[in-house]
């Protein structure tokens, strides 16, 4: 077995051992974890949670707030278990080994979260690693990701994930009916260039309208770097606010 790398994640705020051949978390994971807003006590699941960046930035964004990670994946989960010891948050994160579509949260929860595989048809991953198969293809649907996570939310609670923005069609479509006051945060690289991510949140139950907010741009016009904003977000020092 290949020895864990170690990173930091969110400005330092969090140390991560990573697998050095399987899914490296990033800008996806950063940006999921600034949307989660927990109160104090509040309690949150997230599906799929790998070696758990946005987990654990999540719970260092939301002190307070008690937080699963649901991970299939054995070498993935105990990478995660790890972590949460490294980055002392054994008192308010737990590990469960387990199917997150399957599981079962008692009481319902106040947020679920995640960054689901962004494929569902295997003649379109192309995974460099057979590692990242697992974290980029999506057996079940998006669909029952979705769906799932509604079902593990109390009424009021709130869905939150990011995807890309193609699959916006199907993000929407499980939602209907279930969910409102959607938030969908399109993420563009340049400024005016397509947005390639969207970050949705949704409450369950609500009626309210869906909002369309202004596009988080990553980079200035020219060059690799982050803009201002995009910089403060990866390292802790920022939120979106997708709900007010």
């Amino acid at each position: 077995m290949s020895t864990p790398v170690l990173n930091a994640f969110l400005g330092g705020k969090i140390q991560l051992h990573q697998a050095p051949d399987g899914y490296r978390a990033g800008l996806d994971a950063a940006l999921l974890a600034a949307a989660i807003h927990l109160k104090p006590g509040a309690r949150a699941a997230e599906f799929g949670c790998g070696a758990g960046a946005a987990l654990l930035g999540a719970a260092v964004l939301n002190p307070g707030a008690r937080l699963t990670g649901l991970e299939r994946d054995g070498g993935a989960a105990a990478l995660a278990r790890s972590n949460t010891d490294l980055n002392a948050l054994t008192d308010r994160v737990e590990i469960v080994e387990a199917d997150a579509l399957a599981w079962r949260a008692d009481p319902p929860l106040d947020a679920v979260f995640f960054n689901p595989p962004f494929f569902d048809d295997p003649k379109a991953l192309r995974a460099p690693k057979a590692g990242k198969t697992g974290a980029w293809m999506n057996e079940a649907g998006l669909a029952a990701w979705i769906e799932a996570g509604l079902r593990r939310l109390k009424e009021g609670g709130v869905l939150t994930l990011v995807h890309r923005a193609d699959a916006l069609p199907a993000i929407l479509a499980p939602l209907e009916g279930r969910a409102g006051d959607i938030a969908v945060l399109p993420v563009q690289g340049r400024d005016g260039a397509p947005a390639k991510r969207v970050i949705v949140a949704a409450r369950k139950v609500s009626k309210a309208p869906l909002r369309l907010l202004a596009p988080l741009v990553l980079h200035p016009d020219a060059g690799s770097a982050y803009t201002s904003r995009a910089q403060a977000l990866l390292k802790g020092e920022a939120r979106l606010a997708l709900h007010p």
